[in-house]
């Protein structure tokens, strides 16, 4: 390089090199071959520094935080020599992940309802340039999750700064709460714990309990205790193509946590709606959230494990009893694998639950069903579908195929960013 830079040198080998030149942003472990003092003024790398990545030969290929505990030890956050990594950086990087959601979010909200900005993702990781930082919004509290140590030396500049960019828009925010219970920060030596950040001199709400809208439909969210930041946002269009679909349909919802796709297909008129989820936790919140729509007469939920549930329904009976027959399936399972090891048997439960819902439907019945596995690709997930429309003796309709909503960005050359997938069928 030319240049004299401030940061601490990490030289890889070229495979890593060849790694970050397709477009990914992740160093491993195994590529580093050393650290090298900053050539400024000697000094040593510490956990969460941000150091300057370059090739055995010196040439400068990006700079990010240092993990010296994890397996990924950089996250390139810039490929841009002449950055500087101080306030305005990030404040900088801040307002263009907001104004990406104004634009791709604000103007898509349905007729009457609140805008999609409301509730939204405002930061996704390595999609907006912060690799390890997710910050949703709902309402007027942001929720983050800060999963690296990089990202946790830079919270009291970046979490600040995104809250000084929403005011200034106009936008009321009142808090913002950190969930950093996930045993990922375990992997970065990173203490597990929640709590409201503290903004300078403001107080914390005293609740961590919202009254949330998405799609018109209003949810009561804990965002303390529910899976991840409170709720699943990256579904939020999903849910409007299967509330289109279900007018008059009677719909069964399987793995429905907080009743998301069950109360967008009765708020659309369908007949009747059955949510079926493992966690009673979540039943009780589901029922709530019916009642808080006036949705409670056209809604059942039940607290069951869905690879119970389904077998149960293959008899008159069993159907009769859970309000069937049903016209509308929709299957948003959990991710069945979070590594690469365990995919065939996740592909096993994918094709076990697929065919068991194809069998329950109509000829002329829809089947809506997804993947949140980053692991169990398009093609994969697809292969997985024929195979269990083969085994259920039925033919499938395509109708769409459709992934995460646009605040959950998926940056081309980094797979990761790109894990939702959801295709809506027809049994014909």
């Amino acid at each position: 390089m030319k240049q004299c830079r401030p940061f601490p040198q990490a030289v890889i080998t070229k495979k890593g090199a060849r790694f970050l030149a397709e477009g990914n942003v992740w160093v491993f472990d195994a590529e580093v071959l050393r650290v090298d003092p900053a050539p400024l003024d000697g000094r040593e790398v510490c956990n969460g520094d941000v150091v300057d990545v370059v090739d055995e030969k010196g040439t400068y290929l990006g700079t990010g935080p240092i993990s010296l505990e994890s397996k990924i030890r950089v996250r390139i956050v810039s490929r841009n020599a002449n950055d500087r990594f101080d306030v305005e950086f990030w404040q900088r990087k801040v307002r263009w992940a907001w104004e990406y959601r104004k634009t791709c979010m604000g103007a898509s909200a349905l007729p009457g309802c609140e805008p999609d900005t409301n509730c939204c993702r405002l930061i996704f990781s390595e999609a907006d340039g912060f690799p390890g930082l997710v910050v949703d919004r709902y309402e007027d509290i942001l929720v983050a999750e800060v999963l690296t140590v990089g990202m946790e030396r830079l919270k009291a500049i970046i979490l600040p700064a995104l809250v000084g960019v929403l005011r200034e828009d106009g936008e009321r925010i009142v808090g913002v709460y950190e969930r950093n219970d996930s045993k990922v920060r375990e992997k970065e030596g990173l203490p597990l714990c929640k709590g409201w950040f503290a903004l300078e001199g403001e107080v914390a709400p005293e609740t961590t309990r919202r009254i949330v809208c998405e799609n018109g439909i209003k949810y009561d969210i804990d965002f303390e205790n529910s899976q991840k930041t409170g709720f699943f946002l990256d579904q939020k269009f999903n849910r409007r193509a299967v509330a289109r679909l279900a007018k008059g349909r009677r719909v069964l919802d399987c793995f429905t946590h907080v009743g998301t796709f069950a109360l967008n297909a009765a708020a659309a008129g369908a007949e009747f709606v059955h949510g079926v989820d493992v966690s009673a936790t979540a039943v009780d919140l589901c029922r709530g959230n019916a009642r808080l729509n006036g949705l409670d007469a056209t809604t059942r939920f039940t607290c069951a494990n869905v690879f119970d549930f389904l077998p149960s329904l293959e008899t008159r009976e069993g159907m009769r009893e859970a309000g069937g027959p049903f016209d509308l399936i929709v299957l948003d399972p959990p991710a069945f694998t979070k590594s690469r090891a365990k995919i065939r048997e996740a592909a096993g439960g994918y094709k076990q639950i697929n065919a068991r819902a194809m069998k329950l439907l109509p000829r002329g019945g829809y089947l809506a069903t997804c993947s949140c596995s980053h692991f169990m690709g398009e093609d994969m997930l697809k292969k997985v579908v024929a195979e269990a429309a083969h085994d259920a003796g039925v033919q499938l309709r395509q109708v769409e195929i459709r992934q995460q909503a646009p605040d959950h960005p998926i940056v081309w050359g980094i797979p990761e960013t790109n894990y939702l997938k959801f295709f809506i069928f027809q049994v014909v």
